[in-house]
């Protein structure tokens, strides 16, 4: 479910608000999305996954978790890598974005040579 929008790392581009299903997220008066119907909330990691300032937490957990929890802490997450993990693990990450392809397998350019190496397609 998710637990935290950052305001600090959100940059007002709307796209959380955008996927997600249930509309769980109003924009706030400052721009940043506030969790205006937290249980709502079903989970699907959309909105974290597409977030591209890592400013989401969603708890893998389906129902809200206690105000004094720790997924509330946004230094914690952070140190911990939590803070947009869920983007990183489908390799969405920073400096990736949602559909690029990773370049897996032979090049049209072999190591050492000069250019670019190009993933071969068929």
């Amino acid at each position: 479910m998710i637990e935290l929008v950052s305001a600090e790392r959100c940059i007002a581009c709307d796209k959380c608000i955008r996927v997600c299903p249930t509309n769980v997220f109003d924009r706030g008066e400052d721009g940043i999305p506030v969790l205006a119907r937290h249980g709502d909330c079903q989970t699907c990691f959309q909105c974290e996954a597409n977030c591209p300032a890592d400013a989401l937490y969603v708890a893998p957990q389906t129902s809200p978790l206690p105000d004094e929890s720790t997924v509330r802490d946004e230094d914690g997450l952070d140190r911990a890598g939590l803070l947009g993990s869920y983007r990183r693990h489908i390799g969405w990450g920073r400096g990736r974005t949602p559909g690029a392809r990773l370049a897996v397998g032979p090049t049209l350019n072999p190591p050492g040579s000069k250019g670019s190496s190009l993933p071969i397609t068929s």
